[in-house]
């Protein structure tokens, strides 16, 4: 069953931390994933957690998307080698940063229109 988006579109992060984000001018609690398809929560606190399951938004928009930007959270880590693997099985392939940068690198590449998906740890 497809996931229903808290925010329908593709805005651009305003601001990070204190426990969320801010996009569009509306403040998101907790981890998201922002997608072509729309902006989705995301229940993670660490990489370590991330399941395929767990990324079931970004699964749905492959094909919508060229690049996918994963945020770590404050300090930087590796996706989980068996989810990595899958990814990059169908051609996912991610680049893992802290969420700031990751932040950063969405932004940048959303201005210049690139087709771009994030799955970003919430940072305090």
């Amino acid at each position: 069953m497809a996931m229903k988006p808290r925010f329908d579109g593709q805005p651009a992060l305003e601001a990070y931390g204190d426990g969320g984000f801010r996009l569009a001018g509306q403040r998101f609690e907790g981890s998201l994933i922002v997608t072509p398809l729309g902006v989705y929560p995301w229940d993670m606190r660490s990489l370590s957690d991330v399941t395929m399951d767990s990324l079931a938004p970004v699964m749905e928009a492959v094909g919508t998307f060229d690049f996918l930007i994963v945020g770590s959270g404050e300090t930087a880590a590796s996706l989980p080698e068996d989810v990595y693997r899958r990814l990059t099985s169908e051609d996912v392939f991610p680049d893992v940063m802290t969420t700031g940068p990751a932040c950063r690198t969405y932004n940048l590449m959303m201005s210049e229109n690139r087709r771009v998906a994030a799955a970003l740890i919430a940072v305090i």
